[in-house]
C-alpha cells in the first residue's frame, strides 16, 4: 500500500474504526422486490465493493416505511422478515474488514404518482412537478410515528449487523422537507423557526440514539442549501450541523439541491468546483470551522490526486465516491496501492432533450451497472449510444411494472 493520506484510519465517536478514508456513498441499487424485500443479490454486490476495499459502504435508501417509497425497488425495513438476508448482506459488506452503513430515508411528498397516491409532507405545498401528487400535512401523531420508524429500523439493522446508519437529510426528500421554510410553513413547533423546523431530524437522532447507545454509528447525509429562493441556506445548514454535532453525530456528509433543483446536474460549475473536482468542498472548509465531527464530501471526485488533495488540505476527512464504483468496483484498491487513479466516468447525454433533463440515462445506466454485480456480472465500462439508452428505458420501464404488480 502507497504512503497516501487516504490509507489512514479514522476513529469515530461511536468508538469503530474506518480502515481508511474512502467511502463508497450511497447509490439506490433499485434491485428489492416490488414490496421492498431484500433479495440475495445485495449480498453479492456489496461483498464485490468490500473486495474493492472502501473503508466504509453506505447503502442506497432504506425505507422506513413501505408505504412511502422514494422509486421502484427501494427496500423497506419495518421489521423482521428479511433478517436472514440481512444478515447476508452485512455480512458480505464487512468481508475485509470495512463497515456498512444503511442510509434511511422517508421520502415525504417526493414519491412519484405510480408509486404512492397519498404522500405526506410537513406542509401541504405540492412540488412543481406533475409526476409528484400534492401532499397531505402530517398530524404530529404519524410525525411521532415515522421518528419511532426511524428508530426501529436502525434496531433492526444493528441486529443484522450493520455498524451504522446515515439519515438522509438532503436532495428533498422528508427530513430536508422540514429543514426548508419553502416547504415547512408549519406554525407548531416542528416548523417556523429554524429551531422548530430541525426539530424532526434531531428527534429521529435522539431516538435512534435511546434505543441503539453510543456504540452503534449515525451519520447524516444534509444540504449545504438546496439552491432555492427562500430555502433552506448554507447558514442554517451550519446551524443545524452544529446542533448535531454537540449531540454527537458521528459523520457528516456535505451534498446539496433537490428534485426541483438538481444542482449537480446544471454542469454550470465555477472553475475552482473545476479544478478541485468535488462539489461542495468550499462549503466543507466553513463547516471545518464549526464542527468537531468528521466531514464527508461526495460528487465529482475522478482523480487519485483530487482525492488526497481535499484530505490534505483539512477540507474532509473522507472521500466518498459513487458512480465511479457503479463502473469500477477495485477503485479503492487502485488508490491505496499508488496506480495514480483516474476514473473514466464521464456524464452521460442521449440528445433527447426531455430524456436528459430527467437525467433517465445519468440514473439508470449506473443503477443497471449495480444490478449487474448484484447477479455476478462485471460492470459496464461504455455507453453504447442508441442502444443503451434503448435497454435503459426498457429497463425503467420493467421496473414499474414490477411495482405496479405488487401493488395492484
Amino acid at each position: 500500500m502507497s504512503n497516501t493520506p487516504l490509507s489512514e484510519e479514522l476513529k469515530l465517536r461511536s468508538g469503530s474504526v474506518l480502515k481508511n478514508r474512502i467511502c463508497k456513498s450511497a447509490m439506490n441499487e433499485a434491485m428489492a422486490t416490488g414490496d421492498g424485500r431484500v433479495v440475495r443479490q445485495f449480498e453479492v454486490l456489496y461483498r464485490t465493493w468490500a473486495e474493492g476495499g472502501s473503508g466504509l459502504l453506505v447503502t442506497g435508501n432504506v425505507m422506513v416505511d413501505k408505504r412511502h417509497a422514494n422509486e421502484p425497488l427501494a427496500v423497506a425495513v419495518e421489521d423482521e422478515r428479511d433478517m436472514h438476508l440481512l444478515e447476508l448482506w452485512a455480512r458480505g459488506a464487512k468481508s475485509k474488514g470495512g463497515q456498512i452503513w444503511a442510509q434511511l430515508n422517508h421520502p415525504g411528498k417526493q414519491s412519484p404518482k405510480f408509486l404512492n397516491g397519498h404522500p405526506v409532507a410537513p406542509s401541504a405545498v405540492p412540488l412543481a412537478s406533475d409526476m409528484f401528487f400534492p401532499p397531505r400535512e402530517l398530524t404530529e401523531e404519524e410525525i411521532l410515528d415515522i421518528i419511532e420508524r426511524f428508530a426501529n429500523t436502525a434496531s433492526i439493522l444493528e441486529k443484522a449487523g450493520f455498524d451504522g446508519v446515515q439519515l438522509h437529510g438532503a436532495h428533498g426528500y422528508l427530513i430536508s422537507q422540514f429543514l426548508s421554510p419553502n416547504h415547512n410553513k408549519r406554525e407548531d413547533k416542528w416548523g417556523g423557526s429554524l429551531e422548530n423546523r430541525m426539530r424532526f431530524v434531531t428527534e429521529v437522532y435522539k431516538a435512534i440514539r435511546a434505543k441503539l447507545g453510543q456504540n452503534f454509528a449515525v451519520g447524516i447525509k444534509l444540504n449545504s442549501s438546496d439552491f432555492q429562493k427562500g430555502g433552506f441556506t448554507q447558514e442554517e445548514s451550519i446551524e443545524v450541523c452544529k446542533c448535531l454535532d454537540e449531540l454527537g453525530i458521528d459523520m457528516i456528509e456535505i451534498s446539496g439541491g433537490s428534485w426541483e433543483n438538481p444542482v449537480n446536474r446544471k454542469g454550470n460549475l465555477k472553475e475552482s468546483t473545476k479544478k478541485r473536482e468535488a462539489y461542495f468542498l468550499e462549503f466543507a472548509e466553513q463547516l471545518k470551522e464549526n464542527v468537531s465531527a468528521p466531514i464527508m464530501v461526495t460528487g465529482g471526485f475522478r482523480s487519485q490526486a483530487a482525492m488526497e488533495e481535499a484530505v490534505n488540505s483539512g477540507a474532509v476527512d473522507v472521500v466518498g465516491i459513487a458512480r465511479p464504483l457503479a463502473v469500477d468496483p477495485d477503485l479503492a484498491n487502485k488508490v491505496l496501492n499508488g496506480q495514480g487513479f483516474v476514473s473514466t466516468v464521464q456524464p452521460i447525454t442521449t440528445g433527447i432533450k426531455k430524456i436528459d433533463q430527467m437525467a433517465i440515462m445519468e440514473i439508470s445506466w449506473y443503477t443497471d451497472n449495480i444490478r449487474r454485480m448484484g447477479d455476478g456480472k462485471s460492470p459496464k465500462t461504455k455507453v453504447r449510444g442508441i442502444w443503451s439508452v434503448i435497454a435503459v428505458l426498457f429497463n425503467f420501464w420493467k421496473r414499474g411494472q414490477t411495482v405496479k404488480r405488487v401493488r395492484a
